[in-house]
């Protein structure tokens, strides 16, 4: 930890990706001042949030939905650009364009009871301690995917791998593959990688839901809604495909005429060798 002391703020925000800056917006125009009022802290080396991440073969065409930051819209991009590009750009410019002054690379380490009458969270960073009266939590979940568990997996002689470590669909070349998940990115790799490797097998814990038609505003804000009513009894939100569905466009109307988009329910377990379903 470096030694700049304990800085008071009111407010620390700790992520700068789309929920991050979002609220940076909106503490700015309630009248905080950045620096002074509220910091933003992103341990990511530039802008973009988890977008930077992306892999290159996600162009901005092939996104499912990219809600603008509040205040100024993306405009004119390059759909054949990679989506990392596209959405990095953006989101650098809006920062300049609002002033909001995100400290990167900061690691936050610890967030404490400061103690005291004030009542402050003392935030505990690679840039020294911050004590303020509230916090923004919008670390996201890239660096800490999720891996599902089934019987056997530590035994597998192959590879695995999770979205975050998706490297492409030329690594997967003659190799047999199996795609698990219902969600955009596993269609969106499911399809790329039927072009390289001698077969792909796409399995997912539920009936995938395919939508027809646009996803506008009135369907994104109708996903929203369904996502707030099941927060608010007090559950845990689901997968935005759950509410979405996934887009009827030409790429997977193909894939689903081919077959490629054949789907599986979950085999039981993971062996050396591959992954057997329960006979039934």
């Amino acid at each position: 930890m470096n030694n700049f002391g304990v800085r008071d703020v009111d407010v620390v925000v700790i992520g700068a990706g789309q929920a991050g800056l979002s609220g940076a917006y909106h503490l700015q125009r309630a009248g905080l001042l950045p620096d002074r009022d509220f910091v933003v802290l992103d341990h990511a080396p530039r802008a973009g949030g988890a977008w930077q991440f992306r892999w290159p073969s996600l162009t901005y065409g092939k996104v499912h939905g990219m809600h603008a930051l509040p205040g100024m819209e993306l405009t004119g991009a390059d759909e054949g650009r990679p989506s990392s590009e596209v959405i990095g750009a953006y989101f650098t410019a809006y920062e300049k364009r609002f002033d909001l002054r995100v400290h990167r690379p900061v690691a936050v380490t610890a967030v404490r009871d400061g103690g005291g009458e004030g009542g402050r969270l003392l935030v505990e960073t690679s840039e020294g301690t911050w004590a303020a009266r509230a916090l923004i939590n919008a670390t996201g979940t890239w660096d800490r995917p999720f891996w599902p568990r089934y019987p056997g997996q530590e035994t597998f002689r192959g590879r695995q791998l999770h979205t975050v470590d998706y490297p492409g669909p030329e690594e997967f070349a003659g190799k047999r593959v199996i795609v698990v998940g219902g969600g955009a990115s596993g269609t969106q790799h499911l399809m790329e990688i039927a072009e390289f490797a001698a077969d792909t097998t796409w399995v997912t814990r539920r009936q995938p839901v395919f939508r027809e038609g646009p996803f506008d505003e009135d369907a994104g804000r109708a996903a929203v809604a369904m996502v707030e009513q099941r927060v608010r009894r007090g559950l845990p939100p689901q997968s935005a495909v759950s509410v979405t569905g996934l887009p009827l466009n030409d790429s997977v109307h193909r894939a689903r005429e081919s077959g490629v988009l054949d789907r599986l329910p979950m085999f039981d377990r993971i062996t050396p060798t591959g992954a057997p379903w329960r006979r039934t």
